[in-house]
């Protein structure tokens, strides 16, 4: 075979160069899908015993991503070095003198595609990292979830959101020593007053950060409580590093900084046995008194008896109002979610509607009597 059109320059690279270019290319496109597969595979291998009660394609599903791009680049970056033309031009040229000799720095095309390629390659190494982090964490989250006890699953996110900020924090450092050819142990060393003034400005930061670790050992809550803190009621999602999440009844998401979780007063409504309610109702004034004894030992009779309250509910004659006779209801609903809450509490109110209205009582509402006198006074008349 001629090999002389192959070896034929063209823009300063051979046919043969680009060959291997294109061709290089072709496949990163036509097989980093079943590349990454096959390379997911393998490292299930290595994971499949830890994690052989969960579902592996969780596992093969995570990586595909993080691994096409790291083979795609690893072979983008064996494309591009087949060129010898344009990659070898100076872009950037410097001189110093040092001692009455002359240096010259140069930069080339390539030296700065080298650099790019490899703070890609480190990104998605540790991409592929944070996914394999995220992989055991989901094996431990299933395990914790088979348990009864709620602290485990909450310990379970806080470590390995711990483990996931470490790992971020290691590759930013490698991408310092590595690409940016800085002295890491020099950098740490060096920060000196600059950290200080660094640690001042994260203080904020930092009282979260230990406000979180506050949480987890004094254990005030765990996930899936009901809090009420700061005016604001809902069910704990998550507790992270900086912040806790909780879910409303109005379905909002509420981000609170851990710093006032620990703070502030905090009432966990999840850990007491009934909810407290309280009300009163109003009777015209016309309501005989007997009817009104008959009607309070109904309401107590009928919410003592109910299988959601306790048996200690108090119905009493406490007020004369303005324009009625004022009942107090207190009673106290068993500990549950809260859309449930609401159905057993509004039952007990169609009830005590029920109740007042067969009694031949009426709820009163606002009300004024105007008196009206006619005076008729004669008036003489002067004829």
């Amino acid at each position: 075979m001629d090999t002389g059109f192959f070896n034929h320059i063209l823009f300063g690279n051979s046919i043969k160069a680009y060959l291997l270019f294109f061709g290089i290319i072709l496949l990163c496109i036509l097989l980093k899908k079943i590349f990454s597969r096959l390379f997911s595979k393998l490292l299930l291998l290595l994971f499949g015993r830890f994690g052989k009660e969960v579902n592996a394609a969780i596992f093969v599903d995570l990586l595909i991503k993080p691994l096409e791009l790291f083979i795609s680049l690893w072979l983008i970056y064996v494309a591009i070095n087949q060129l010898n033309y344009p990659l070898n031009e100076t872009i950037f040229m410097r001189k110093t003198v040092v001692n009455k000799i002359e240096l010259i720095n140069s930069i080339t095309i390539i030296q700065v595609v080298d650099k790019l390629f490899l703070s890609l390659i480190i990104i998605s190494f540790f991409w592929i990292a944070l996914r394999i982090i995220d992989f055991i964490g989901h094996v431990f989250a299933y395990r914790a979830s088979l348990t009864g006890s709620k602290e485990d699953d909450q310990l379970v996110q806080f470590v390995k959101e711990l483990v996931k900020i470490i790992t971020v924090t290691i590759a930013f450092f490698v991408a310092l020593g590595y690409v940016l050819e800085i002295n890491v142990l020099t950098l740490i060393t060096g920060l000196g007053i600059g950290g200080i003034a660094i640690a001042l400005a994260a203080k904020e930061s930092l009282e979260n950060l230990l406000g979180s670790f506050t949480i987890f050992v004094d254990k005030p809550f765990v996930v899936g409580d009901f809090v009420k803190v700061n005016g604001i009621e809902g069910t704990v999602e998550k507790v992270g590093f900086r912040s806790t999440r909780i879910r409303t009844a109005e379905k909002s998401l509420v981000t609170m900084p851990n710093k006032k979780m620990i703070d502030t007063p905090l009432e966990n409504m999840t850990v007491r046995n009934y909810r407290r309610i309280k009300f009163n109702i109003g009777l015209t004034y016309n309501t005989p008194v007997e009817e009104i004894k008959n009607i309070t030992q109904k309401i107590t009779d009928y919410i003592n008896t109910h299988k959601k309250t306790s048996n200690d509910a108090i119905v009493t004659f406490e007020n004369f109002g303005t324009s009625s006779l004022d009942l107090q209801v207190l009673y106290f609903i068993e500990m549950m979610e809260y859309n449930p809450y609401l159905k057993v509490k509004e039952e007990i109110n169609f009830k005590i509607i029920e109740i007042v209205q067969q009694s031949q009582g009426n709820f009163a509402f606002p009300t004024q009597m105007v008196i009206h006198h006619n005076a008729i006074s004669d008036q003489a008349k002067i004829g």
